[in-house]
């Protein structure tokens, strides 16, 4: 299983395999066609609510990602991106500045810890 995660406005690469653009809201300034996405997966971001309490607040990261997984464990949507990325390589795209505090970042880490077979 392999996944990563790259920002919408990177450069999209033939070695990222199967993009999933997995905000809420379709990033500003960027058409469908710049960013090649393959699949818009909006359901497993996270709620407005939780979003917006984050802010991308680094000191709130460790709750936001219990938050998080609180919300994604019964998410249908999920499903497809285990699916996914057992067929290859797959690649979370988000819009956030931050890179390391980010709803594609807590999401490849349940993903990679929680593998289904």
């Amino acid at each position: 299983m392999s996944i990563s995660i790259k920002r919408i406005y990177e450069m999209p690469e033939s070695t990222d395999g199967t993009r999933v653009l997995v905000d809420r809201l379709w990033p500003r300034g960027i058409t469908k066609e710049k960013a090649k996405i393959d699949l818009w997966l909006k359901e497993v971001a996270p709620s407005t609510e939780l979003r917006k309490w984050f802010g991308h607040d680094p000191e709130k990261w460790s709750e936001f990602k219990e938050k998080y997984r609180a919300e994604l464990k019964d998410n249908a949507a999920l499903a497809a991106l285990y699916k996914l990325s057992s067929k290859g390589k797959v690649t979370l795209v988000y819009a956030a500045k931050d890179e390391n505090h980010n709803n594609a970042a807590a999401l490849r880490c349940f993903i990679s810890h929680d593998a289904k077979p």
